[in-house]
C-alpha cells in the first residue's frame, strides 16, 4: 500500500462521496416507502444507486488522479490548494443536491433535473417563494452544509494531502489506477455506450427509479441532454418527416383540399359555424395549477364554485388533459395549438420568438387588438419577449398597476382580482374595437398568497393549495361579475382553462390523472349547460374557440374542432412528463422514454395501467406527434402565410 499512497485523497473523496449518496438514498427510501415497496424488486434502487454513484464519483476523479499521477513531484505543492478547493467544493455540491432532493421530489415526484436549473434565472420570484413556504429545509440545510464544510476544512490535510511517491512509481501505476477509474465512470466494458440515466430504469414507476441515481447526476446530466433537445430523433427514434406529417394528419379532421400551403405542411382552413359581420372577441383566463381534482363540477373538492355556476352558462370539457406540467407548455398548447415536443416549449426556444403562430398573430391580422394582461413580471420564463415578437401588441404586467389602488402583492405579483379588474377595465377602454386576449392567474402559485377577507378558508391554515384554488374561483367570479355589465360582453367568447396541474406525481411513468384539467367556454353560440365527455388535449381548444369566432381562418395548428368532430375519430391526448411522452388513444396509451422501446397499456380510470403488447402502428403514431413538432419547428414551418 505503501507505493500507491498517493491515491489516499481519491480514495477519501470517493468513500465520502459514496457515504453522503448512500445514506441520502436510504432516507429518501424511508421517506417514500409506502410508495417504492409497491414496485417488484424495488431493492434494485440500492445496487443501480451504487453503480450510478459511482460513475459519478469516478467522473470527478479523472482531472485529480491525472494532476496527482504525471505531475512531477517539484510541482506538487503548487497544485495542493487546487486539489483541496476541488474536491471540497465537489463534496459539498454533492451534499447540496442531496439536501434539496426531498423538498425537490415532493413538489415535483422525481429528483432534481432541469427545472432545477431553469428556476436559477428568476431569484426574485423563487427565493421569495422558497423563503416563505421552505424556510425550516433551507436552515436545516444552511446549518448541514455548513458543518460539513468546516469539518472538510479542518481535516483537509490528512483527508486530502498529496503523499509523495517516487515519480517513476507514480507513471508505473498510474494505467492500472486509471483503469479502474475509467471501469467505475463507464461501468461497463462490453456495452458499445457508457452507462446513463436510461439504465436505471427498471420499473414503470418513475421516481422509484429516479431513487436509484443521484441528484448531482441527474441535474449533471440534464445539463448535458440540452444538446439532445434539438435531435428528437437520437432521443425517440427515426421516421421520415413525410410520414410523420401525414400520420399527424389522419388524427386532424380535416379534408386533403382544405391544406393550403405544401410549405406550411399543416396549414388549412378552419370554417366558423356561422359568418357574420362584426366577428366576436375571445378572452382566454388561462388558471395557474387548476388540476380538475379542485374543481367541484369535474368530481373534485368543492373549492370552486363560481366557476361551477358558470358551467351552466356555457360548455364545460370533462375529459380534457395537459400537455405538459409547467405554465410554459400550457401557454404553448392554448395559445399556440402546437404539439408537445421533447424540448423546452417554444415560449423559450429561438426559432419561435418571431413569425410563430399564436392567436394573438391570427386575429392580429384582422384588425384585433391583442394584449397579455398578467399581475407578475412578464419577463418571467421568456413569456414577455414570446409574445411580444409572436402577435401580442400590448403586454401589461407588475409594473403597470398602481400600488395605492391594487388589493394585494405576493411573490409572484399582483392577485388574481387585481389582474381581472385591470383586464376588465382594459377591456372596456377598447370600445368597438375586436380584442383577444391572455388573461394569466398566478394566485394559485406557490407559497399561495392572497389577500385577507374574500373567501371562507376551506383549511384553517391560511396559505395553502385549496385556500388559494378558492380565492382564485374567486375572483373568476368577479370578473364575470363586472364583465355582465359592459357592452363587450355580449360579443365575447370567454374560455377558461388551466395550464396545469399543481404537483403531478404518481406510481406510473406518466401519472395521467395528474393531467386532468377543466376548460370551459362561455359565449355566443356556445350550447349552454352542454358537456363535452369525450377524452381530448389542450391542444384541441383553441380550435374549438375558433370555431365559433364568426369567420373562417387559416391555420396551422393540428387540434380539433371538438363541437363538430365526427363520431368516427377516437378522443386523443399527449402528455408529456419530463423527458417521458404519453400518447393516448380512447384508453390506449403509449409510453415513449429515451433510448428505449416504447410500453404500451390499457387505461382505466386514468389510473389503473395494464401492460399490453405494443400495437406497431400506435406507436408509430405517437413517434410522429413527436417527430411533427421537432421538424415544424426546426424548419420554421409552424406560421402564418408570409404577408
Amino acid at each position: 500500500m505503501k507505493k500507491i499512497q498517493f491515491t489516499k485523497p481519491l480514495i477519501n473523496f470517493l468513500l465520502i462521496g459514496l457515504l453522503i449518496l448512500t445514506v441520502s438514498r436510504f432516507i429518501l427510501f424511508f421517506f417514500f416507502r409506502n410508495r417504492v415497496v409497491e414496485t417488484q424488486d424495488y431493492g434494485y434502487i440500492f445496487p443501480i444507486g451504487l453503480r450510478m454513484d459511482l460513475i459519478v464519483l469516478c467522473y470527478l476523479l479523472f482531472l485529480p488522479l491525472a494532476l496527482i499521477a504525471l505531475v512531477p513531484d517539484s510541482f506538487l505543492k503548487k497544485i495542493q490548494g487546487f486539489l483541496t478547493v476541488y474536491f471540497i467544493l465537489f463534496l459539498t455540491l454533492i451534499l447540496f443536491m442531496e439536501l434539496s432532493t426531498l423538498d425537490f421530489i415532493n413538489e415535483y415526484d422525481t429528483r432534481p433535473n432541469k427545472l432545477f436549473i431553469d428556476y436559477l434565472i428568476y431569484p426574485k420570484e423563487v427565493v421569495g417563494t422558497l423563503l416563505k413556504s421552505y424556510l425550516s429545509s433551507i436552515f436545516v440545510t444552511v446549518i448541514i452544509l455548513a458543518g460539513f464544510f468546516y469539518t472538510l476544512i479542518r481535516y483537509r490535510k490528512p483527508l486530502f494531502g498529496i503523499r509523495n511517491n517516487k515519480y517513476k512509481t507514480k507513471l508505473a501505476l498510474f494505467p492500472l489506477v486509471a483503469f479502474f477509474v475509467f471501469f467505475g465512470a463507464r461501468s461497463s466494458l462490453t456495452s458499445k455506450r457508457p452507462v446513463n440515466a436510461s439504465n436505471a430504469i427498471f420499473s414503470t414507476d418513475h421516481l422509484t427509479n429516479s431513487l436509484g441515481l443521484n441528484s448531482f447526476y441527474t441535474v449533471a446530466f440534464a445539463l448535458y441532454s440540452i444538446k439532445n433537445e434539438s435531435n428528437t430523433e437520437k432521443m425517440y427514434g427515426k421516421m421520415n418527416y413525410a410520414e410523420a406529417i401525414s400520420r399527424v394528419k389522419k388524427y386532424m379532421d380535416v379534408k386533403p383540399n382544405e391544406y393550403t400551403d405544401d410549405s406550411i405542411p399543416l396549414l388549412h382552413i378552419h370554417k366558423t359555424n356561422e359568418v357574420i359581420n362584426r366577428p366576436y372577441n375571445i378572452v382566454i383566463i388561462l388558471e395557474e395549477s387548476l388540476g380538475a381534482e379542485y374543481v367541484g363540477s369535474l368530481g373534485g373538492l368543492p373549492l370552486t364554485p363560481e366557476f361551477d355556476k358558470l358551467t351552466n352558462e356555457g360548455t364545460l370539457f370533462t375529459n380534457l388533459f395537459s400537455t405538459g406540467t409547467r405554465s410554459v407548455r400550457g401557454i404553448e398548447a392554448v395559445v399556440t395549438g402546437f404539439l408537445p415536443s421533447p424540448s423546452e416549449s417554444v415560449v423559450k426556444l429561438n426559432n419561435s420568438q418571431t413569425d410563430f403562430y399564436t392567436i394573438a398573430s391570427l386575429l392580429k391580422q384582422k384588425g384585433y387588438d391583442t394584449s397579455f394582461i398578467y399581475g407578475g413580471m412578464a419577463n418571467f420564463d421568456n413569456m414577455g419577449s414570446f409574445f411580444n415578437g409572436n402577435g401580442f401588441d400590448k403586454i401589461i404586467d407588475e409594473d403597470d398597476f398602481d400600488p395605492n389602488k391594487s388589493a394585494f402583492l405576493g411573490t409572484w405579483g399582483w392577485s388574481d382580482e387585481d389582474v381581472m379588474t385591470k383586464a376588465n377595465k382594459y377591456f372596456k377602454s377598447l370600445g368597438n374595437k375586436p380584442f383577444v386576449s391572455l388573461v394569466f392567474s398566478s394566485s394559485n402559485h406557490e407559497p399561495f398568497e392572497y389577500p385577507e377577507g374574500r373567501i371562507t378558508p376551506y383549511d384553517k391554515q391560511k396559505n395553502t393549495v385549496n385556500n388559494a384554488m378558492k380565492y382564485a374561483d374567486y375572483s373568476i367570479g368577479q370578473f364575470f361579475k363586472q364583465a355582465k355589465k359592459e357592452k363587450y360582453y355580449k360579443n365575447t367568447i370567454f374560455l377558461v382553462i388551466a395550464d396545469h396541474n399543481t404537483r403531478t406525481y404518481g406510481k406510473h411513468l406518466v401519472p395521467i390523472h395528474k393531467f386532468h384539467i377543466p376548460a370551459l367556454i362561455i359565449g355566443p353560440g356556445v350550447p349552454k349547460g352542454g358537456k363535452y365527455n369525450k377524452l381530448c388535449s389542450q391542444i384541441d381548444i383553441q380550435p374549438t374557440v375558433l370555431s365559433r369566432i364568426g369567420m373562417d381562418t387559416e391555420t396551422p395548428m393540428s387540434g380539433r374542432n371538438l363541437f363538430d368532430l365526427s363520431d368516427s375519430f377516437q378522443g386523443r391526448a399527449m402528455m408529456q412528463f419530463n423527458d417521458i411522452n404519453a400518447f393516448r388513444v380512447g384508453n390506449e396509451v403509449v409510453i415513449m422514454q429515451p433510448n428505449k422501446k416504447p410500453l404500451q397499456f390499457h387505461v382505466e380510470n386514468d389510473s389503473v395501467f395494464t401492460p399490453k403488447k405494443l400495437n406497431e402502428d400506435l406507436a408509430k403514431d405517437a413517434l410522429a406527434h413527436v417527430i411533427t413538432p421537432f421538424y415544424l419547428y426546426e424548419q420554421r414551418k409552424y406560421r402564418l402565410k408570409s404577408k
